[in-house]
């Protein structure tokens, strides 16, 4: 059996996702056993039906686009929209940019998350070829609603992170295979403020795409959040998390139970934590500092990473 890792992001991290997927093509011998990468997810921003993340008025053209969604197919892997706007109305169904980006991944490999009724509708009236998932969005904490909703017709359920290493409630979940489970979850655990930051994301995304129909003299700033309960994150704070689940725990527990999918956030994440973040997850132990050097320099070598040098100088 596959473990199934579902991966942040194809804008910001595209190039890192493409150089780890074939990093564990290339050097098998330093990961661990039956990984495969069998999503990347995220939106082409910006995207008004997008959640989750702010992309901070990014923009791709039609055939970025176009060539992100072959390249990912071509490896196997699926292209998953986080279109998990929690504040979609019946107008928003019509946007261009939105259906452009469904129409170009419209082949039958590739995945949307969804939180709005109102836009998973759609999606299964106009779109029947893409798989449908359950977000987290959702924050469904109750294992008997958990177990209804694996009963209807989506591809994975992706869990609220609350739920990690509650084991008497995880034993109860009836199809475990077909839930997703978000490893490294940056916020605190039952944070309050989880529900109003997805709302305040959404918030955003109209912002920045209003602003860009209007000359400059009446465009609003589009605010930044800010949480009190959790910011400047790394690695290492996460670990103290009791939702946090290592590697070890994958492999040793979650597998046997009968998980398959694991997801990792980090669409806006600093590269270097997420570098850290890969290398933690998928690298046997023995190999992890040999593994990390390899990638940073394909990284460099690929000109996503660019290291300054002294600028020459002479004497006297």
């Amino acid at each position: 059996m596959s473990v199934k890792f579902h991966l942040p992001g194809f804008r910001n991290n595209f190039p890192l996702n493409m150089i780890m997927l074939q990093m564990l093509k290339t050097f098998p011998k330093y990961f661990r056993e039956d990984i495969e990468i069998a999503s990347f997810f995220g939106e082409f921003p910006t995207s008004l039906w997008n959640g989750g993340r702010y992309d901070n008025n990014d923009q791709c053209d039609a055939e970025y686009v176009r060539q992100v969604i072959r390249a990912v197919n071509a490896q196997g892997v699926a292209i998953r929209y986080t279109f998990t706007n929690p504040t979609i109305t019946e107008q928003d169904l019509a946007d261009p940019y939105c259906n452009f980006c469904m129409k170009e991944g419209d082949n039958g490999k590739n995945e949307v998350l969804v939180v709005s009724p109102i836009l998973e509708d759609y999606i299964r009236k106009n779109y029947p070829g893409y798989t449908i998932n359950s977000s987290t969005c959702k924050e469904i904490r109750s294992v008997a609603a958990l177990n209804e909703e694996l009963r209807r017709d989506y591809g994975l359920v992706v869990l609220d992170y609350n739920l990690n290493n509650c084991f008497d409630e995880l034993a109860e979940i009836e199809d475990k295979a077909r839930c997703e489970v978000l490893v490294n979850s940056c916020c605190v655990p039952n944070c309050p403020r989880r529900g109003e930051h997805y709302r305040f994301i959404a918030k955003q995304e109209r912002l920045c795409l209003a602003n860009r129909t209007l000359p400059p003299e009446q465009q609003k700033k589009v605010p930044i959040w800010r949480c009190e309960y959790g910011e400047k994150n790394s690695l290492s704070k996460y670990k103290n998390y009791p939702t946090h689940i290592s590697p070890d725990a994958i492999w040793n527990t979650y597998i046997p139970m009968g998980f398959e999918n694991f997801k990792i956030e980090g669409r806006t994440a600093d590269l270097f934590l997420l570098i850290d973040t890969y290398c933690y997850y998928f690298t046997k132990p023995e190999y992890h500092d040999e593994a990390r050097l390899l990638l940073i320099a394909n990284l460099q070598a690929n000109n996503i990473i660019t290291v300054q040098k002294p600028r020459k100088g002479r004497w006297p």
